[in-house]
């Protein structure tokens, strides 16, 4: 987003922004509530989810660094907002971001790339809880945390911690926590990763764990 100001246009920007930090399971925004802010994340896992009828919710979507967390021009929040993980926050308030939009179309159009680009990703996670066997699932899910958690790490090699539970993952890949647990057990004994505990796994070769997520 900051790609597209100029030098001014940071300063006047940094006087709205503020750098916070949240805890794994803070709230960050509710929905249907008034929407007040927008957000970059700087580091960590941010979950999104929706209400059912019945009260039950359910797991929508994962943000990570550089997102944006709001939509430009709602009045409210379509979802709740939750730290998945620690999370480093840039906030500014919704009025400061719009005003500037308004008189900034790179801006507006950085922001528009950001949306479409998030748009694709959604698509292509439906292709995956639509299409894919539970095994190709998890690898999916797997492959997205080790790729997204830390972009700027490479090589084959990738280490981090689960920034769900397993019965997190089951609900965002609509199977039994005993599936995902037997899938995460395959890919173990397949040489595809190593676990230490529920949380931290080490991806032990990407492209490996990459064939696994089927086409």
């Amino acid at each position: 987003m900051c790609g597209a100001l100029s030098a001014e246009e940071l300063l006047a920007l940094s006087a709205h922004t503020r750098l916070i930090n949240h805890q794994a399971g803070d709230e960050l925004a509710g929905e249907k509530m008034p929407a007040e802010f927008y957000a970059t994340v700087i580091r960590g896992v941010v979950k999104l989810t929706k209400t059912l009828e019945d009260g039950r919710q359910q797991i929508v979507g994962l943000q990570f660094a550089p997102d944006l967390l709001g939509r430009l021009n709602a009045d409210e929040n379509a979802v709740s907002v939750e730290a998945a993980s620690d999370v480093n926050l840039c906030r500014i308030p919704k009025a400061a971001l719009e005003r500037m939009v308004k008189s900034n179309p790179a801006l507006a159009e950085r922001l528009m790339e950001q949306t479409l680009r998030e748009l694709d990703e959604a698509r292509d996670w439906m292709v995956t809880l639509g299409r894919k066997t539970a095994a190709e699932k998890v690898a999916s899910f797997l492959f997205l945390i080790a790729t997204h958690l830390d972009p700027e790490v490479v090589g084959e090699k990738r280490q981090f911690d689960l920034p769900l539970s397993r019965a997190d993952i089951a609900d965002f890949l609509g199977l039994t926590v005993e599936t995902v647990s037997r899938q995460m057990s395959k890919l173990r004994n397949d040489g595809v990763i190593s676990t230490v505990g529920n949380r931290q796994i080490e991806v032990l070769k990407l492209s490996k764990l990459k064939a696994c997520c089927g086409s």
